[in-house]
């Protein structure tokens, strides 16, 4: 069905009725921008476009951010240099600190470290950090209605480390502290626990949350069991975002054969974590 896309300035001026989108346009794409390309130009569009629905949540003036697909490439291109969306409005709320969470229609994951190095990842990870991580995800959880979320925490080595055999002890010293605070304050919160088995379990139903050390270990499982349904929930920020989870596709640009399902998802999402 066609829909009428209606452009408007500020959402007030929306009419959110069936069958059309109300649109504020930036007038920064020109009619003839090719499909499928890199560009500076749609780099620096994408940039401002965040930026003004940054500037709208912060203002009240909506109640959720649902992001399409950006191409870092183009955003690199255009003179903004950041790894993606998560960071790029972690600036623009002026928010320290924020967490990657993927949610699956079976599966939620949650990550510690994300869009860096593996050797990198494993030395940023303390206790704090993983604290802080858990207490994101949980808050997430309970805003969507959650009670009281069963949380397990993967280890960083294979087999969550085997009681010390296998890496340098950072089951012991980076993860077990942050769990023995989190149990303190009462919330469900096992492990270090060996990755290759917890998302089975994840799976199966044993837990409402799993916690990644680093990011191929909690986007690998999410992709294999939901690649088309997956969505990315910005965890810490002062503003509820969701996201598809899932790249710019430039080589079906134009074709009609993108498929709908993630971003439907990501904006049910939207509307259930939105505040009112």
């Amino acid at each position: 069905r066609d829909l009428a896309v209606v452009a408007i300035g500020h959402p007030d001026e929306g009419r959110f009725v069936r069958g059309t989108i109300d649109c504020i346009d930036l007038g920064l794409v020109p009619e003839n921008l090719a499909f499928g390309a890199l560009s500076p130009l749609a780099g620096e569009a994408a940039y401002r476009y965040v930026e003004r629905a940054a500037a709208l949540a912060l203002d009240g003036a909506i109640d959720a951010i649902c992001t399409a697909p950006l191409n870092k490439e183009a955003l690199n291109a255009a003179g903004h240099r950041y790894p993606g969306h998560t960071e790029l409005l972690a600036e623009l709320t002026g928010t320290k600190e924020v967490s990657l969470m993927l949610l699956a229609p079976n599966l939620r994951v949650i990550h510690v470290t994300t869009h860096i190095g593996l050797l990198d990842a494993v030395a940023k990870i303390d206790a704090g950090l993983v604290d802080r991580t858990i207490a994101r995800g949980r808050e997430l959880l309970l805003r969507a209605g959650v009670a009281d979320p069963r949380i397990a925490v993967c280890g960083i080595n294979p087999h969550a480390g085997e009681g010390g055999l296998f890496g340098r002890g950072e089951e012991e010293s980076k993860i077990a502290p942050a769990i023995a605070l989190c149990r303190a304050r009462g919330w469900r919160v096992e492990g270090p626990l060996p990755a290759d088995t917890l998302f089975f379990r994840a799976l199966r139903g044993d837990f409402d949350l799993v916690v990644a050390m680093y990011h191929d270990q909690g986007h690998g499982p999410v992709k294999a069991v939901a690649f088309d349904l997956g969505v990315n929930v910005t965890a810490g920020l002062p503003v509820v975002r969701t996201s598809v989870d899932h790249g710019t596709a430039f080589d079906i640009a134009g074709t009609g054969k993108a498929d709908e399902r993630s971003l439907l998802e990501a904006l049910r999402q939207a509307a259930l974590l939105a505040p009112r």
